[in-house]
């Protein structure tokens, strides 16, 4: 596969994940965390049952794959899935994309400690211009366009936004370790399977609590609108999103792929003000840019590259 197209696979996978991110917000004003996660995994399902078939080339899996899997779908799409719904509910879709700006950095450390992968000078730079723009993110301390939120009702008398915000932080390192864990399994088997059966682990991990979910839940009260939401957000979460990525990592080693996820919280942020009418400040803008040049310094092709 061309590294272009990697790359190009990667961050689609990251915008579209900061999208649905985003547009969550609407769908648990509606439905439960729970309910909305276990129809997202059953929408996904039941676009992916042929996927789930192995090719015949494919080698058995091993009881490790067989781990591996169940961590990569509790992880990365059960945990990820209610910490980002649960946070999201709390908090601003703004603020969320401030903290997931976390992620490269998260990524390459846990790259660095379980696949022991050599980070360059330039996927480093691209680390470093991530934990530069929180650090500017952390000196705004509020949104200028939307009001600050002073509900102290969480456990311990914790604010609702400081609460929303470290339940999203949870959900950095969830993702982080379903980047390193999706290298390992990318050696073997396919982007496909991969989505298929991880999003088939989400689901019945899931189901008890959705099930129980549903059955107080008033379903002919949901508008036509927020029905037509809710299938981009289980088609994007669970089918879209996990294949681009899959596809992607199959030739790019984890800890440059973690600066991919720098297209997160920038779509998650876009999508906040484009459609949610939440601003962006001066200083915002700048941490963004600087962002997305650590995404330009991780992929451009360095000398020896260009002259093959």
């Amino acid at each position: 596969m061309s590294r272009w197209w990697a790359y190009a696979s990667l961050g689609l996978s990251m915008a579209l994940v900061g999208s649905y991110v985003a547009l969550s917000k609407p769908l648990v004003l509606v439905f439960p965390v729970f309910l909305l996660a276990w129809m997202r995994f059953g929408i996904g399902g039941m676009a992916m049952l042929r996927w789930l078939r192995k090719p015949a080339e494919e080698a058995p899996m091993s009881s490790h794959t067989r781990r591996l899997l169940f961590l990569e779908s509790f992880l990365g799409n059960f945990l990820f899935s209610i910490c980002m719904l649960f946070g999201v509910s709390m908090t601003t879709a703004v603020a969320a994309g401030v903290v997931m700006s976390s992620i490269p950095a998260v990524v390459a450390v846990l790259s660095w400690l379980f696949l022991r992968e050599r980070i360059g000078w330039r996927s480093a730079a691209g680390i470093a211009c991530a934990a530069i723009g929180i650090g500017l993110f952390s000196l705004q301390k509020a949104d200028p366009g939307v009001p600050l939120l002073a509900d102290n009702s969480g456990p311990f008398g914790i604010s609702r936004s400081l609460l929303g915000n470290l339940l999203v932080f949870v959900a950095v390192v969830c993702e982080a370790a379903y980047v390193v864990i999706g290298k390992r399994l990318t050696d073997g088997l396919s982007p496909k399977r991969i989505s298929a059966i991880i999003n088939l682990w989400g689901f019945a991990l899931v189901t008890p609590f959705g099930l129980w979910a549903a059955w107080q839940f008033d379903f002919g009260a949901v508008q036509a609108p927020i029905w037509g939401l809710l299938v981009f957000y289980g088609l994007a979460a669970s089918v879209w999103t996990v294949w681009l990525w899959m596809t992607g990592l199959k030739t790019v080693p984890a800890s440059q792929a973690g600066v991919f996820t720098v297209m997160l919280p920038v779509s998650a942020a876009a999508i906040g003000v484009l459609l949610m009418g939440e601003r962006l400040s001066g200083l915002q803008v700048v941490a963004f840019g600087i962002a997305l040049l650590g995404l330009v310094l991780a992929t451009l092709p360095g000398r020896r590259a260009r002259a093959d």
